[in-house]
């Protein structure tokens, strides 16, 4: 959550009154690559979250608001908005924003076996609560979207890399066709561990609804798989871990035989999707010219190292 528009104390003051918050200090928020954050202090020692969408319409933002309270009302641990005048989405510097409670916890740095099966857990639920939910994005961010980003990085992808991407391509189109009894749904697409708050082994938080997205359930599993159950800067998955995060999903959702029998094909393109994100990312940033400390952007090397340490594993 990089800081692209800066706001003074008094901005944020004016903007939080009709919420009935007494805003005493304000403080960036680092890390994330897409949306302004900063955290709130209030008056009587309360802590909030000021986002502002930095690429959303009030439509856009707004629309996660029921997901958020619908996912609250079956027990998910997440940060519902506060709303004034009927609505949680209100606009600061001519861009839609809104407040929503801090959640209290610490991001796993590696997560033990426990934090695994309690990701797993919840993911399973957030992915049941939102099977039915009445809720059409404007664009998801599918199979499609990927295929078209793909395509307009490979141009600046040097001969290795367009190889690797051609190579990924062309196994998930031939394994996709053999098993296709992969459910679709709403999934977080984002759920890596600096996106949850943990105490201890209790999962206290989930963070970054914002690339919520319909989609295979299983590429959501790939994504969170990848991060929770590999040590950074290692890339082998710890088999263990990954067994225990399977087995308990599966408590809440089992997994069909054509998901478990692409597994590690996605596995490989969860890696190979944020690869291309990240270069896309970074392409936007030196377009617009995003500068400076408070600009975040994640390697994509470290995805394309993932990527071609999946790839090992796979077999058509």
């Amino acid at each position: 959550m990089s800081v692209y528009t800066t706001l003074t104390l008094k901005e944020v003051q004016d903007f939080a009154s009709p919420y009935g918050l007494e805003v005493i200090d304000l403080i960036p928020i680092q890390g994330g690559i897409q949306n302004t954050n900063y955290f709130l202090v209030t008056q009587d020692a309360q802590q909030f979250v000021l986002t502002v969408f930095e690429e959303m319409d009030e439509y856009s933002a707004g629309e996660l608001v029921p997901v958020l309270e619908h996912l609250g009302s079956n027990g998910v641990a997440v940060a519902v908005p506060l709303k004034h005048s009927g609505n949680a989405i209100h606009f600061i510097k001519n861009k839609p924003a809104q407040i929503a409670p801090r959640l209290m916890g610490k991001h796993p740095m590696t997560a033990n076996i426990e934090q695994v099966k309690a990701i797993a857990i919840t993911q399973a639920n957030i992915h049941v609560a939102l099977q039915k939910f009445p809720l059409e994005r404007k664009e998801y961010r599918d199979h499609e979207y990927w295929l078209q980003v793909s395509q307009e990085i490979k141009p600046t992808l040097n001969i290795a890399d367009k190889t690797l991407l051609a190579e990924l391509l062309g196994l998930y189109d031939a394994l996709t066709m053999v098993y296709p009894d992969r459910p679709r749904g709403f999934i977080h697409s984002d759920l890596f561990r600096d996106n949850t708050l943990f105490e201890g082994n209790q999962l206290k938080g989930i963070l970054d609804f914002y690339e919520l997205n319909k989609d295979e359930l299983l590429f959501d599993i790939a994504i969170t798989l990848n991060d929770f159950c590999t040590a950074y800067p290692e890339l082998i998955i710890d088999e263990e871990k990954a067994i225990a995060f399977l087995n308990a999903y599966e408590t809440i959702r089992p997994l069909t035989s054509d998901e478990k029998a692409c597994l590690e094909l996605y596995l490989a393109m969860a890696a190979g999707r944020f690869w291309m994100m990240r270069l896309q990312v970074a392409q936007k940033n030196i377009e617009e010219g995003r500068t400076g400390g408070d600009i975040s952007q994640k390697n994509p090397l470290e995805m394309r190292n993932m990527l071609i340490e999946r790839l090992k594993f796979i077999s058509v």
